[in-house]
């Protein structure tokens, strides 16, 4: 079982917003992996490849979130509920708890910064993974990318219409809203995999 490196989770209670924890994160990190891990089994045991392989990096992407969100909710206790795929915000917070509130979720591969189709404004939490080698060892730049994902950051905050860059280019791209350098900057990290870290200095 991938369990997260204790140094990896920052025990400052200021940096936990939202009604979220030190616990709920990184049970919520292990899970992601460890149902990865179980998706891949029989992948590798039918088929000798893994789901990474499998689907386009932006699905891949999808499917983490997707889990991070369901790994948030079973380690909260009740805290958070989770809303259906693709619809805002990703967790719902269970109204008994005065603590907590809505947050959605935004996934990015290395250290690329999160988007989504909408400004969204509000409560965050950003999740950045990178692709290691099957023994769990990480190595920096696109042609050394491995096969296993592993989260290596994860940040809370709030965000504001200004912490988004928003184009609309018709016919390409479409409706795109990036976090930018200063959204990043707002959000506190929580998890930090310092030996998965995909930039030079860190952080």
């Amino acid at each position: 079982m991938r369990t997260p490196a204790q140094d990896a989770l920052r025990r400052e209670l200021e940096h936990y917003k939202f009604g979220l924890t030190e616990k709920i994160v990184g049970e919520a990190v292990e899970y992601v992996h460890s149902t990865l891990d179980s998706i891949d089994a029989p992948l590798q045991a039918a088929a000798d490849t893994r789901l990474s392989q499998l689907v386009e990096l932006a699905n891949l992407s999808a499917i983490i979130g997707n889990l991070f969100r369901v790994g948030i909710c079973k380690s909260s206790d009740g805290i958070f509920l989770p809303n259906a795929p693709h619809t805002y915000p990703d967790l719902l917070a269970n109204k008994d708890y005065v603590d907590a509130c809505d947050i959605e979720i935004k996934v990015a591969l290395e250290n690329n910064k999160p988007k989504g189709h909408l400004v969204k404004p509000g409560p965050h939490m950003t999740v950045r993974y990178v692709l290691a080698d099957e023994k769990g060892i990480y190595t920096r730049g696109k042609t050394n990318r491995g096969i296993v994902p592993w989260i290596w950051e994860v940040r809370i905050g709030e965000l504001q219409f200004a912490h988004f860059n928003f184009s609309n280019t018709e016919g390409d791209s479409g409706k795109t809203a990036v976090i930018n350098a200063a959204g990043m900057q707002n959000l506190s990290v929580v998890y930090f995999d310092k030996a998965r870290c995909p930039l030079v200095r860190g952080i």
